[in-house]
């Protein structure tokens, strides 16, 4: 599945400038969270799996990254796709996440955040896993970078970078 995903990665995506689709997921905390409510915010998402190895490489870095700007008006959610609450619970309790783990049960979401026309071959709900997403203050997708395995940047220096620009502007 992923040594296709090279040709469409850290590259703009069609849907950059757009509104981020809206979502409502639980966490497995079980508390409710939507883009709705974090308008004001600066929100990366972060599609996974349990089982997907590049997530996990990124996973400590999403920690850091949650703790590095959590005072800057950022929030960061990892929104796992299509899995059991219990077994993500599980599964990463390794990293001691301090930000919300959100569960897409069925994978609506991630299909909605599935950029047209990428990676065709694919189910629409499995198109963004590994990806990262910066959206605005104002709920617009300004930074989208899908899996690159030729490319892979598991420290997120590009979305850091685009992070800073964006927090320098406001």
């Amino acid at each position: 599945m992923f040594g296709a995903t090279r040709l469409f990665a850290q590259t703009d995506q069609a849907m950059i400038g757009a509104e981020g689709p809206f979502f409502e997921l639980k966490s497995i905390d079980g508390k409710a969270y939507s883009l709705e409510q974090l308008k004001g915010k600066f929100v990366i998402l972060h599609f996974a799996t349990t089982w997907c190895p590049f997530c996990n490489a990124e996973a400590p870095n999403l920690e850091r990254l949650y703790k590095d700007y959590q005072n800057k008006n950022v929030q960061v959610f990892l929104i796992d796709v299509k899995e059991d609450g219990a077994l993500v619970k599980k599964t990463f309790e390794k990293y001691n996440f301090s930000f919300p783990v959100l569960l897409d049960e069925a994978g609506i979401i991630s299909a909605k955040y599935a950029p047209s026309g990428v990676l065709p071959d694919l189910a629409r709900d499995e198109v963004p896993l590994a990806s990262n997403l910066i959206i605005d203050k104002e709920g617009k997708i300004r930074f989208y970078s899908l899996l690159n395995t030729s490319d892979f940047d598991a420290k997120l220096t590009k979305l850091k970078q685009k992070l800073d620009e964006l927090l320098t502007e406001n």
